[in-house]
C-alpha cells in the first residue's frame, strides 16, 4: 500500500559522504559523553529499597511522588502494582543510611498524607544485582548483533550483515548518548526498549536489502548508485507509514503512560527516529563501500546452464 508514489528516484547515494560523517560524529559525541558522564542508572543497577504500600482506596500516583518530593527525596519511582490501591516505591539508598529507617520515613510521609497507607513488604535489592543485570544486558545486545549479522549473511551476504549490525548499533549508543547526556533514568524497561528498537531497526534494513536484491535481477544495466537510490525510494512510502503508525502509538503512550512510561517511551522514540535514519542513510552507503556487486546476491546465467549440465 501507498499513500504517494514518488516518479524519480531521489539520489541518496550522492550525499552519502555527508550522512556518514554526520553519523560518526553523533556517534563519537554519544561515546564520549558514555565515556565521561556514563548512565544515570537506577536502583535495579545501582541497589536501593523496594517498598510494597497499601490502601483502602485507590490510590493517586501523582500526589504520592509530590509529598516524597516535597520531603527531599529524588530519583525515586512510585507505581501501581498488581491493583489500584497497591504501590511499589523504588528508592535509591544513600551512603549511611539505613534500608529499615528509610523505609520508616517513607512511611511517616505517606501516613500523613492518608492514614489507610500500611506497608505490606520491604526488599533491599543490592549492587550485585545490578551487576549481573548490567552484564546480562551487555551479552543479550552483543547476541542479538551476532545473530543479526548471521541472518543477513545467510539471507543476503555478508555486506549487508556487517553494515545493518553498524547501522543498528549505532541506534544504540545514540539512544545511550542522550540518556548520558541529559543524565536520565536508565532503568530496566530502558533497557527492554533498546533491545526492541535494536529488532526494530533491523527489520527497515531488511526490507531496504530485499529490494536492493531484487533491483540487481531487475535492472541489469543500472550502477550500484542507482539500485540503491531506487530502493530506498520505492521502500520510502512504506517506511512513512510503518514508522508513522508505530511512533504515534509509542508518542501516546509517552504522553499519557506517566512516570512510568516516560523514559521507556522516550528511548523508542529516539530509536524510531534514528533507526529510519540509520537503515537509509548508513547502512545502504556501507553496503556501497563494501563493494557489494550483482554478481554476491545474482548467480551469473551461465553458472546456473553449467549446473544444469552437471
Amino acid at each position: 500500500m501507498e499513500f504517494f508514489k514518488i516518479r524519480r528516484d531521489i539520489p541518496f547515494m550522492r550525499h552519502a559522504l555527508a550522512f556518514n560523517v554526520i553519523s560518526l560524529v553523533t556517534f563519537l559525541l554519544a561515546v564520549g559523553f558514555l565515556a565521561v558522564r556514563g548512565l544515570n542508572f537506577s536502583i535495579e543497577f545501582t541497589g536501593g529499597t523496594v517498598l510494597e504500600v497499601r490502601y483502602e482506596r485507590p490510590a493517586d500516583i501523582e500526589p504520592i511522588r509530590d509529598a516524597l518530593e516535597a520531603k527531599g527525596y529524588n530519583d525515586f519511582s512510585v507505581q501501581n502494582f498488581g491493583s489500584s490501591r497497591d504501590i511499589l516505591i523504588r528508592m535509591p539508598l544513600k551512603r549511611g543510611q539505613e534500608s529499615a529507617a528509610l523505609s520508616r520515613a517513607v512511611m511517616e510521609t505517606l501516613s500523613a498524607q492518608d492514614r489507610s497507607a500500611s506497608l505490606q513488604r520491604v526488599e533491599f535489592v543490592g549492587p550485585q544485582v545490578g551487576r549481573e543485570l548490567a552484564e546480562n544486558g551487555a551479552l543479550a545486545l552483543l547476541v542479538t548483533s551476532i545473530g543479526i549479522v548471521l541472518y543477513l549473511a545467510l539471507r543476503f551476504e555478508w555486506k549487508f550483515g556487517v553494515a545493518a549490525v553498524i547501522a543498528n548499533l549505532h541506534d544504540v549508543v545514540i539512544i545511550l548518548g542522550f540518556f548520558s547526556i541529559f543524565q536520565w533514568e536508565f532503568s530496566l524497561p530502558v533497557l527492554a526498549a533498546v533491545l526492541a528498537v535494536l529488532g526494530y531497526s533491523v527489520n527497515e534494513s531488511v526490507v531496504v536489502a530485499d529490494r536492493i536484491r531484487e533491483n540487481f535481477r531487475k535492472m541489469r544495466k543500472a550502477s550500484v548508485t542507482q539500485i540503491i537510490d531506487n530502493a530506498i525510494t520505492r521502500t520510502m512510502s512504506r517506511t512513512i507509514i510503518t514508522h508513522g503508525s508505530t511512533q504515534m502509538a509509542v508518542l501516546a503512550m509517552l504522553i499519557f503512560g506517566g512516570a512510568a512510561l516516560h523514559y521507556f517511551a522516550l528511548a523508542l522514540t529516539i530509536g524510531i527516529l534514528f533507526g529510519i535514519y540509520s537503515s537509509v542513510l548508513v547502512m545502504s552507503p556501507l553496503v556501497r563501500w563494501l563493494g557489494v556487486k550483482r554478481e554476491d546476491l545474482v548467480k551469473p546465467v551461465r553458472d546456473r546452464k553449467e549446473e544444469a549440465v552437471v
